[in-house]
């Protein structure tokens, strides 16, 4: 498994450490090249654009892969050619190639998901070793504010991680989050990362610690790429998909935190029934299947204010 070193905060929204990353395993470092990126994309009341460099000397062929959870996570991709330092930016309502050509993917109106942006090799595989990508997202709400950070990207190493932690607060009021999650899992000789119930997901156990670091009970939810229409949903919940075979409360691409600081779109809720207004959410795994390739927490105060970031591990932080 694999997971995310995000280095960069805006630290009014979230006082984390400067030491960051999200998924199960190794850490990668989002502010270094790397042979894939993962961004979460959103187009319901929203614009996205997606930021992509080939810091490479030579070119390259990329495979960009757009995951829609509103359709049962359908996938549709195209190819696109980099030259050398090439920079192209991919606006998700009108998805054009870096030569301007239309790419043959067109969005539903409320499209949202993720988009997975890898270096082929000359055989048309992934290679961990192509470390030629950086790149960001960008979020923008009709109702005013932003999340902007950079897309998580990919590492060879091989750390264990089972706990991940985030802070929130409802402060400079701070009233909906996103908390978002992308799971998949790679297909090296085919080029590309599959995604689904089926496929990856990320079983955890939810606790909310306030300020005075009380413990609060939450539940077990399931992060994939599922909505509530999805077919295989009951099958994820039950535990018939899970590596444990256990069952949760709950399944879901995205989720609020609790009540004072709910889901952005009135999605699924970490902790429903929690009033906690300030403290931090603890995810222990307890089972998962696929790679774990992105955790991004927003918030914002529904007006002029958002920030979207990366989770944190509680001990034994990577630096830079």
């Amino acid at each position: 498994m694999k997971s995310f070193l995000k280095l960069s905060l805006i630290a009014v929204l979230l006082s984390l450490p400067t030491q960051v990353f999200a998924g199960h395993h190794d850490p990668a470092l989002t502010d270094e090249a790397s042979s894939a990126l993962f961004s979460f994309i959103d187009l319901r009341q929203r614009e996205t654009y997606v930021q992509v460099t080939n810091i490479d000397t030579d070119s390259q062929t990329l495979h960009v892969q757009i995951f829609n959870v509103d359709q049962n996570c359908n996938e549709n991709n195209f190819f696109d050619v980099f030259t050398p330092n090439d920079t192209h930016i991919y606006d998700m309502r009108n998805i054009l190639t870096n030569d301007g050509n239309p790419s043959g993917v067109v969005l539903p109106e409320n499209a949202y998901g993720f988009v997975v942006i890898s270096v082929i090799d000359s055989d048309g595989e992934l290679d961990d070793n192509l470390d030629f990508l950086i790149g960001n997202f960008r979020i923008l709400d009709d109702a005013g504010y932003e999340y902007r950070t950079n897309s998580a990207g990919e590492s060879d190493s091989n750390q264990p991680v089972n706990e991940y932690n985030f802070n929130f607060s409802n402060k400079n009021g701070i009233s909906h989050s996103d908390i978002v999650f992308i799971a998949v899992e790679e297909d090296s000789s085919a080029g590309e990362w599959v995604a689904g119930p089926t496929e990856a997901f990320w079983e955890v156990d939810v606790d909310i610690f306030d300020i005075n670091e009380n413990p609060l009970s939450c539940r077990d939810v399931i992060f994939s790429c599922v909505d509530a229409d999805n077919p295989l949903l009951e099958e994820l919940i039950s535990g018939e998909l899970t590596t444990e075979g256990s069952s949760s409360s709950v399944a879901a691409f995205e989720y609020g935190i609790n009540e004072v600081i709910p889901h952005s779109r009135d999605g699924e809720l970490l902790c429903p029934g929690n009033v906690t207004p300030e403290g931090w959410v603890n995810l222990t795994t307890e089972s998962n299947f696929g790679d774990a390739k992105g955790y991004f927490v927003g918030l914002n105060n529904g007006n002029g204010r958002g920030s979207m970031d990366s989770i944190w591990r509680p001990t034994d932080f990577i630096t830079n």
